[in-house]
C-alpha cells in the first residue's frame, strides 16, 4: 500500500486550463432516468415551517433586518490587517487554528449577507453562532447521544475555550444544552480543552481533561456529572483535588495533552488511558498511565508507542476493532485471535488525523503496527481533507463505533467574524475493520443520516465519452447525497500500458489535468456555466510494475470565485480489487462536501464557499476529462436532504422533534 499523497495549497486564483465545454444535454438525452415522490410529507411541511422560520432568523441575526446586498462590516468588529496573521494556537501551546499566516493580508473578497447566509449547513452539526473546534467526550447514556465540543462563547473566532454540550437521540437532530464546563480554575484558566468520557461498570462517568493553567502549563482534570441519574447530563462539577496529573519532567509544559478513553484491564483490576506528547527530538508519543480510582495513576513505562519526526500527537485515540464480524468493539475488549487495535494522532505540525492497523500487548503495555512502512504520520489518513482532532466512543445499543472530526474554515477570520460562526463537525461515522483489503479501515456516514431523504432522481448507463461534461437535471443541488458507481472502457485499460506512473492528486492538476484514464466522476456545487465546481474524482494510473493504481480526489481549485481562500486539491490512493466497479458516496451540505470512495475506504472532506452556485443555482454534473477512455455511470442515484432538527433543549421541542 501506498503513503498517502501531500496536498499543496494553491494561492493563484484562475489560474488553470478549463474543462471541456457541456455536452448539449437534456432531460431526454439521459437514459432510465426516474422520480421518487418524498416522504413523511407531515414532517416535511413541519420542518419546512421551521427552515423558514429559521432562515428569517438567521437573516435577522446577521443583518438585522431583511437581507442585504453588498457585506457591511460592524465598525466596532473592524480590526487592523495585521491581525489576520497573527497564531490563533500556537502561541497558547495548541495546534494552529487560524489560516491568517497562510491568507495574509489577502484583500477581503466583496462577499454578499446572501451568500454568507447561504454558507450556513442544513444537517451538520454547528452550534448557534461562534467558534467551535475539537469533539470531546461523546457517549451515550441512558438513551442519549452527548457531543461536548471545544467552544467559544464571544466570538467566532478561537479563544476562550469551554465547553459547549448538545444531545440527541439519533445523530441527526440535536438539542443545544447549556454549557457544560467553564474555563473558571487556575487549572483550567487558560482553557478546558480536549478529553474523552469513560463510562464505568456502576453507570458512573469519568471525564478526563486537558486544562492549560494560568501558567499555559498542560495539565490533566477530572469532571463527573453533578446528578448521575440526570440523562441529559446538565451540570458537571470538577474534582476538588484537580489536576490529576501533570507533564514527566522530561516532556515539556506544553507537549502533554487530549487523554483517550480509557479501557479496562483485567489483570490489573485497573484502567489505562493514553495522553498524546512528544519528547525533546520531535518524536510523537503516546504515554500510557494507570488507574483503579481516576484520581491517582501511575505511569507505565515505556510508551504506548512513537514515532520519529512526526512531532507532537494531539486528540490521541486507541480502540480495538474485530477482523471477523461487522460490529464495533467495545473499548475496553483485549487482544484477541479476531482483535486488531487502532492507534490514531491528530499530528500538530500537519493538523492531520494518521491512523494505523496494529496488535496490542496488554502484558507489556505496547502496541505495534502492522505494516511499519505504514506506521502512525507516516501512512493511512482518516480523510484527507479538511478533518481533525477526531474522536470515537462505542455504541452499545448499536454495537457500533462512531467517529467524530472537526471540520475547521478555509476561508479568512475576518469574513467568519461578519457571518458570526465558525467550524462544522463532520457528519459521525461508523468505523469497520476492511476484511476483503485487511489494511485499511471503512468509515461510512451513520444509517441515521438516510432518514433525511427525500425525493430521490435515479440515473442509469450514462456514456462519458473523453472530454465530456453531462449535466443533470437536478436543481437546487445544495443539500443533496449521492451514490454513483462506474465503469471504464476495458480496452481503454489494455491501450494505456504506460500511464501516468507518477501521479499525484495534489501535483496532477485538479480535475483539468487530462491522462489517458482520468478524471473522471462528478461535480458538485457547480454554477450552470460551470464557473464554479468542486469535483470528486477517479484518476487512474500504472505502477512500474504495470500494475493499475487507482486514486480518488477532490479539487476545490474552482470552487469559489472568491480570493481570500484556501483552496487545494485533496486525495489519495484507494485500494480496488479485483471485480469491483469504481463507487462513490458524497454528502454535500451547502458549504462542506465529504466524499467516501469505494464503500468508505478513502474519504475527503472539503469546506466550499460558492458566490454563483448558490441556492436555486447549485447544479451537478458528470465529466470524464481523460484522453484514451469512455467511461459508463452505471448508476447514479440523487436524494434531496432534508433539514436536521437543531435548537435549544425543551420538553416542547424534543416532542415536536420525535
Amino acid at each position: 500500500m501506498d503513503v498517502a499523497d501531500l496536498e499543496s495549497p494553491i494561492f493563484i486564483p484562475y489560474s488553470y486550463p478549463p474543462l471541456p465545454q457541456v455536452e448539449d444535454c437534456d432531460d431526454s438525452t439521459i437514459p432510465n432516468s426516474s422520480h421518487k415522490p418524498p416522504r413523511g410529507a407531515l414532517r416535511l411541511v413541519l420542518l419546512g415551517i421551521t427552515a423558514i422560520t429559521l432562515l428569517g432568523l438567521v437573516s435577522l441575526f446577521y443583518h438585522g433586518g431583511g437581507l442585504r446586498g453588498e457585506l457591511e462590516f460592524d465598525p466596532a468588529r473592524e480590526t487592523p490587517v495585521d491581525r489576520w496573521t497573527v497564531s490563533r494556537g500556537t502561541a497558547e501551546g495548541v495546534s494552529e487554528k487560524s489560516n491568517g499566516p497562510i491568507l495574509g493580508a489577502t484583500p477581503a473578497y466583496p462577499w454578499t449577507n446572501v451568500m454568507l447566509a447561504w454558507q450556513r449547513t442544513a444537517f451538520h452539526f454547528q452550534p448557534q453562532k461562534n467558534w467551535m473546534n475539537d469533539p470531546n467526550g461523546p457517549m451515550l447514556y441512558k438513551g442519549w447521544y452527548h457531543l461536548f465540543y471545544q467552544y467559544n462563547p464571544e466570538s467566532a473566532v478561537w479563544g476562550n475555550i469551554t465547553w459547549g454540550h448538545a444531545v440527541s437521540r439519533d445523530l441527526v437532530h440535536w438539542f443545544y444544552l447549556p454549557l457544560a464546563m467553564v474555563p473558571d480554575h487556575w487549572y483550567d484558566a487558560g482553557g478546558v480543552w480536549t478529553g474523552s468520557a469513560t463510562l464505568l461498570p456502576d453507570g458512573r462517568i469519568a471525564m478526563v481533561y486537558t486544562g492549560s493553567t494560568a501558567d499555559s502549563v498542560q495539565v490533566q482534570n477530572l469532571a463527573f456529572p453533578a446528578d448521575q441519574d440526570d440523562p441529559l447530563l446538565i451540570r458537571w462539577n470538577k474534582y476538588e483535588s484537580n489536576p490529576v496529573l501533570a507533564p514527566p519532567p522530561w516532556i515539556g509544559p506544553t507537549d502533554f495533552r487530549d487523554p483517550t478513553t480509557a479501557w479496562y484491564v483485567p489483570t490489573e483490576s485497573a484502567w489505562r488511558l493514553a495522553i498524546g506528547a512528544k519528547d525533546a527530538d520531535h518524536k510523537g508519543i503516546a504515554l500510557v498511565y494507570q488507574t483503579k480510582d481516576f484520581t491517582s495513576y501511575e505511569l507505565l513505562p515505556g510508551l504506548l508507542h512513537g514515532v520519529n519526526g512526526t512531532g507532537m500527537w494531539e486528540c490521541v485515540d486507541f480502540y480495538p476493532v474485530s477482523t471477523g464480524s461487522a460490529v464495533g468493539l467495545d473499548t475496553s475488549t483485549g487482544p484477541g485471535p479476531a482483535v486488531k487495535h487502532v492507534l490514531k494522532a491528530s499530528l500538530d505540525v500537519n493538523k492531520r488525523d494518521y491512523y494505523a492497523i496494529g496488535t496490542y500487548d496488554g502484558d507489556k503495555g505496547t502496541w505495534t503496527p502492522d505494516e511499519p512502512e505504514m506506521d502512525v504520520g507516516i501512512g493511512l489518513r482518516y480523510d484527507y481533507g479538511k478533518f481533525y482532532a477526531s474522536k470515537s466512543f462505542y455504541d452499545p445499543v448499536k454495537e457500533r463505533r462512531v467517529l467524530w472530526g472537526w471540520t475547521e474554515e478555509t476561508d479568512s477570520e475576518r469574513t467568519d467574524l461578519v457571518k458570526g460562526w465558525a467550524s462544522l463537525q463532520a457528519i459521525p461515522r461508523t468505523i469497520l475493520y476492511d476484511d476483503k483489503t485487511k489494511s485499511n479501515l471503512i468509515q461510512w456516514p451513520v444509517d441515521e443520516v438516510e432518514s433525511l431523504r427525500l425525493n430521490s432522481q435515479e440515473f442509469s448507463n450514462i456514456k462519458l465519452s473523453t472530454g465530456s461534461v453531462v449535466p443533470l437535471n437536478v436543481t437546487e443541488a445544495t443539500q443533496v447525497d449521492i451514490e454513483a458507481e462506474f465503469e471504464i472502457d476495458s480496452s481503454a485499460l489494455e491501450r494505456a500500458v504506460e500511464a501516468d506512473v507518477g501521479y499525484n492528486c495534489s501535483t496532477g492538476g485538479g480535475a483539468a489535468g487530462r491522462g489517458a484514464l482520468g478524471p473522471f466522476g462528478l461535480l458538485v456545487l457547480a454554477d450552470p456555466d460551470l464557473k464554479e465546481q468542486t469535483a470528486a474524482y477517479f484518476y487512474l494510473g500504472r505502477r512500474t510494475d504495470g500494475s493499475l493504481r487507482t486514486f480518488f480526489c477532490q479539487d476545490e481549485l474552482r470552487s469559489s470565485l472568491a480570493n481570500d481562500l484556501v483552496r487545494r486539491v485533496y486525495g489519495s490512493a484507494v485500494p480496488v480489487l479485483d471485480g469491483e466497479s469504481l463507487t462513490v458516496r458524497i454528502l454535500v451540505d451547502h458549504s462542506i462536501v465529504e466524499s467516501f470512495a469505494q464503500g468508505g475506504r478513502t474519504s475527503i472532506t472539503s469546506r466550499v464557499y460558492p458566490t454563483k452556485a448558490v441556492y436555486d443555482a447549485a447544479r451537478v454534473f458528470l465529466f470524464n476529462n481523460a484522453t484514451d477512455a469512455s467511461m459508463i455511470a452505471r448508476s447514479l442515484k440523487i436524494w434531496q436532504m432534508d433539514s436536521a432538527f437543531l435548537h435549544p433543549y425543551s420538553a416542547q421541542t424534543e416532542e415536536l422533534a420525535i
